[in-house]
Formats: structure tokens, sequence, C-alpha cells
């Protein structure tokens, strides 16, 4: 039996700004809808595992309380995976790993992030709690995400006239999308919410205005930066030769890869690099490219690299429905988010067999996951 892992549904929820929509949420109750309906999708077949990412939950493995919530029965176990903001998408590359190995025959994954519950924790002895555990051991350098944006710019020569564009396209993107009715269908509806929190209309001339978010007289703003949020999504994936004609998204090469700590932004570039030399395609051959848009400085210097223009001649291809820049920045989940993304704009879209997608995030650490798909 042929054993390559496809994408056969893929969900997600609406997202909420952290401390709004789904400030009361708790992570099981944004991922248990999520898995419930892509177990639906499945038409009762039975699920060997769900493997969540998360980041800044409770702890408990989330993916087995979130299966349990789901209802999906006491057999089926979890297991939750921590790449930070990279967690959703490897938690989707592990579940490939599995049906590869023919250890499982539908596996969900996907991730989960409630910023808005996440507990505060304390070092034992503490007075107070910390803000973020360390990215890089003690004495090695280990930034913030803001402040690393700004000097990722900085390096790679983006300046705030770009970076305030991107987040202008970024906008408009996902509201034509959304009016598009191409969310729709991906959109599992939360607490009575069934379109995502965040995007607006911009103008580039009121971001502007904005002052540095982290570094005086820095390009990187709250306008072109992403928001904390809570959302979570999840896929479905089973053998090729179990798929029984549904369409879908054919796994065809993940990989993860480390850069310097002190650029975490670039983390996407080696791990893409990685996945095309894996592979033999060239970026001209890949219809779509889904990437974690955490700051609008980090996804140009990219696509810089990797020599894509969004704002030019690529701006069909890469993020064509809107990144985290609108939509939200739901650090566990939002490596599922931009699977899902690929998934509603090449499967449900009707794109022909054998179209190419990409997915990328950056991860805090330095660090890059990244995944290549095709249309089946």
């Amino acid at each position: 039996m042929d054993l390559t892992p496809v994408v056969v549904s893929a969900r997600r929820t609406p997202i909420g700004t952290a401390g709004h929509a789904y400030k009361s949420l708790t992570a099981e109750h944004l991922a248990a809808p999520v898995i419930a309906a892509v177990a639906g999708d499945l038409k009762g077949r039975p699920v060997d595992d769900v493997m969540l990412g998360n980041c800044m939950g409770p702890g408990g493995n989330i993916a087995r309380v979130s299966a349990l919530a789901a209802g999906l029965g006491h057999e089926v176990p979890g297991v939750t995976v921590d790449r930070q903001c990279g967690s959703g998408l490897a938690a989707i590359l592990l579940a490939g790993q599995a049906v590869r190995a023919g250890e499982a025959d539908l596996v969900i994954a996907g991730g989960v992030e409630s910023a808005s519950t996440a507990p505060l924790r304390t070092f034992r002895g503490a007075g107070t709690p910390y803000e973020r555990a360390p990215f890089t051991p003690e004495g090695s350098p280990d930034p913030d995400m803001g402040p690393a944006a700004e000097v990722l710019a900085a390096a790679k020569g983006v300046d705030r006239e770009r970076q305030d564009a991107y987040a202008c396209r970024s906008h408009a993107r996902a509201l034509a999308a959304r009016a598009a009715g191409r969310f729709a269908e991906e959109i599992v509806p939360v607490a009575g919410r069934t379109d995502d929190q965040r995007p607006r209309p911009l103008r580039a001339a009121s971001l502007a205005r904005l002052p540095a978010a982290f570094v005086p007289g820095g390009t990187v703003t709250a306008g072109n930066s992403s928001p904390n949020s809570d959302g979570a999504a999840a896929v479905a994936l089973v053998p090729e030769g179990l798929r029984d004609g549904l369409p879908g998204l054919r796994l065809l090469a993940g990989a993860v890869a480390g850069c310097d700590p002190k650029l975490p932004g670039w983390g996407p570039v080696p791990a893409i690099r990685r996945v095309l030399a894996r592979t033999g395609v060239a970026m001209e051959s890949i219809a779509v490219v889904e990437i974690v848009e955490a700051f609008a400085a980090q996804v140009l210097a990219v696509t810089d690299a990797l020599g894509l223009d969004p704002l030019g001649a690529d701006d069909e291809r890469v993020c064509p429905g809107g990144g985290a820049l609108a939509l939200g920045h739901p650090w566990g989940a939002t490596g599922a988010v931009v699977v899902t993304r690929l998934f509603g704009g090449l499967v449900r879209a009707a794109a022909p067999k054998g179209t190419l997608g990409l997915a990328a995030a950056a991860v805090g650490g330095g660090m890059g996951v990244a995944a290549l798909f095709e249309v089946v």
C-alpha cells in the first residue's frame, strides 16, 4: 500500500485577538470543535492519534485533553508538540511521519493557542512570573521576536515603507478573501463567531504615523507586526492507499532547520531550501507560498532571499488570502493555519492535480520549519 501522507481535511477556528473575542476560552475549548469537525469530515473513520502544537498552555498534554473534549473516545491518544511558532506545522510533519511509517491510518494534527488564558509561570523561589521561557542557554543570544525583527530588517535592508505596504496588502487580501467566501468552508464557528476578528482596511499614510514598537527610531511597528492571538487549526492525514478518492494535499517533504538565534526570523530560508533541495523542485514551480506573517520585516527578508516579490510579480503567490498580520498569530496554531489556507486555496479551489504549495514558519530560538505539498 502507498503510505505517502495526504491531507484530506483542514479546518480552523476564526482567529481572535488576545483579550478580546475568546478571552475566556481555554485552549481545549478552541481545539475541540476543530478536531470534531475534521473527524466528521472523515465520516466515522477511526482516529489513531491527535497531535497538536501548543506553546503557552497549561500543560497536561493539551492534545489529549482536546481529543477527549472533542468526543473522539477514550481509545484515541494525543501528544502535544512545542516547537514554538512552528508547532502547528511541526505537528503535521510528525503526523506525516507516523503515516509514512505505516504506524497510523488517520492522524488529526494541528495546533492551538489561547494567549488570553495562558497561565503565568514562575521559577521556584522567584517572587514574580517570567515573561517567557528562554529559547537558548544562558549566555547565548535570546532576543524577543520584535527586537529580532528589527535586527533582521536592518541586516537585510527591509525598509519601513515596504513593511507598511506589505501590512496593508495582508489586510486587503484577507478582507477580499472573506468577502469572496474563501474562508467560509474552512472556518468552524466558535462561541458564536464565524469570522476572524482582526482584518480591517488599512492605509499606508495611517501606518506611517505609528511609532516604532520595539527599538527607538526603528521600522517595526504595531501596524506591521502580528498581534498575540487565540485560535486553533487541524488537518487530517491518511496514507495515499486509504485516500479513497478524496481530494487533498500530498505531503511531499518537510524540513526543520536551525539558524543564528540572533536572527530567528531567518529560519524559513534554510528550511525551505532544504525542502526544495530534497525534492528537486524549483521555487518557480510552486503555485502558492503560505508563510507565517509574524512581522512584515521578517516575511520580506525571507521572500527577498528566496527570489519572491509579494509586492510585485508574486502578489498572487505569497499569502494570497492574507496572513497572520491580518488574521492574527496564535503561536502554537499558526503553522497549521497556513496549511489550512493552502488546502482552501488549492484543494477547495479545485486547483489542477500536481499543483504545488509551500508552507513555512519562523521559530523563536533560531529555527524554521517548512513543508511542500502537491494537489491530488
